[in-house]
């Protein structure tokens, strides 16, 4: 579907002769302020909540007199922006059945409002070509803080904030996890291609960069799901790129690399391990183990599911459903959290298998959009990102996480916005 784009909405437009307008009226100067503060929103992610929160406020109110209303409402009739929609409508619905006090309802909404900005995203990310600056910033962020990880590693004292984790300088290990493996992907084919160009200085500067990522990962610290992810993304980036000799030649280095970086972290054989004894500890007495825990909360999500299976137990129930199955109980049994730590089934506990519907039908629809332009830098980020954010959602609520969140919301709303101008300039080019 075309969206139709005013002139004083397109990128580039020029003022008739002899109207005299402020230069912060020209629409080309509100269209650049618009893509920078979203630069500004994707570079400020990897440090601070409170800046992405205060970035991205600006960046809606800087949107606002650049909308085509008309452009708007009929982009948003898509599938790929539409389904956001679907969801964030279903948890407001979803208040009308919950049980919990609306103080909980409305928390509940929180986690799943972010998701509103995707279709707004792809609509302006469809009428300019600054896309690239949300990339680049991204990465360069990413890129500094990974920097900063092996300084705070050695020099802990450094840290910005007294975070539990040796080598993580703000937040956790779990969004810097994300984070550095989205970028190690990212740039895999743009190293390639610069490679082949003989682009040499670029193909190198992409290449420590992945190699700087994966060592961070590997030896300083990681989260147990990115080891479950990185191999998908890996297979997929065989599928997207290479050829069937090349995947099979990929697929040995990756084991042969794996081998040796197994031999030669005692990090990583540490955490890997330590799954089987959680997981022991957890069955033989209880134990509020990271393992343990997990399948706890899966366990008791799922009889919740059971009980109201087709819509739910309603909006922000989770967290009052956690507290009246512990009643009596002790040690992990007895914890109350409102995080199933599964992307689907915390959907399923509040709206059901209609939830779930939705949200398979968003990723899909993400997915899809992505898988013919997967060769462009733009179809390549935006496949990484649904593909991550599904496996990743299989242990964790990455979706309605922040920071896990609004990568995918920014991700997918930069490229998919990205992606859809291309398409449409290639329409408008056939014969």
């Amino acid at each position: 579907m075309t969206t139709n784009v005013s002139p004083s909405a397109v990128e580039g437009f020029v003022a008739p002769a002899g109207v005299a307008r402020p230069w912060w009226r020209d629409p080309a100067v509100q269209l650049r302020a618009v893509d920078l503060i979203a630069a500004l929103v994707a570079a400020s992610l990897p440090w601070s909540t409170s800046a992405t929160g205060i970035l991205m406020t600006l960046w809606l109110i800087a949107l606002l007199p650049t909308l085509d209303w008309q452009a708007l409402l009929t982009s948003f009739r898509r599938p790929v922006s539409a389904l956001p929609l679907a969801l964030v409508a279903l948890a407001v619905v979803g208040m009308l059945w919950s049980d919990s006090a609306w103080s909980a309802r409305l928390h509940g909404i929180n986690p799943v409002a972010k998701l509103t900005a995707i279709p707004l995203l792809i609509y302006h990310f469809e009428r300019t070509s600054r896309g690239a600056w949300v990339f680049a910033a991204f990465a360069l962020s990413c890129a500094a803080l990974m920097v900063l990880s092996w300084v705070v590693l050695v020099v802990p004292s450094l840290k910005i904030v007294a975070t539990p984790s040796p080598g993580v300088p703000v937040k956790n290990y779990i969004d810097q996890s994300q984070e550095f493996a989205l970028c190690l992907f990212a740039l895999l084919p743009p190293a390639v291609n610069w490679a082949r160009e003989r682009r040499l200085a670029l193909a190198a500067g992409c290449a420590v960069l992945i190699a700087a990522f994966f060592a961070n990962m590997m030896f300083v610290v990681s989260a147990r799901t990115a080891l479950i992810y990185m191999p998908v993304l890996l297979v997929l980036y065989g599928l997207v790129h290479l050829r069937a000799r090349a995947i099979a030649a990929l697929i040995v280095a990756a084991l042969v690399v794996g081998a040796l970086v197994w031999s030669a972290s005692p990090y990583l054989r540490e955490r890997v391990n330590a799954v089987a004894s959680e997981y022991q500890a957890y069955h033989d007495s209880n134990a509020g183990t990271s393992t343990g825990e997990r399948l706890e909360y899966w366990r008791k999500s799922l009889k919740f599911v059971t009980e109201a299976p087709l819509i739910g137990n309603g909006t922000g129930s989770t967290k009052d459903l956690f507290i009246q199955d512990a009643v009596g109980k002790s040690g992990v049994s007895a914890e109350v959290i409102g995080n199933p730590h599964n992307q689907t089934l915390n959907v399923a506990v509040q709206w059901g298998l209609l939830g779930v519907l939705v949200l398979y039908a968003m990723w899909l629809a993400h997915g899809l959009l992505f898988r013919g332009a997967a060769t462009t830098l733009a179809g390549w980020v935006g496949l990484v990102v649904v593909v991550q954010n599904v496996v990743s959602s299989l242990l964790n609520s990455h979706l309605f996480d922040f920071h896990e969140g609004w990568m995918y919301v920014l991700g997918i709303g930069v490229a998919g916005g990205t992606v859809l101008r291309r398409q449409i300039a290639g329409e408008r080019s056939a014969p």
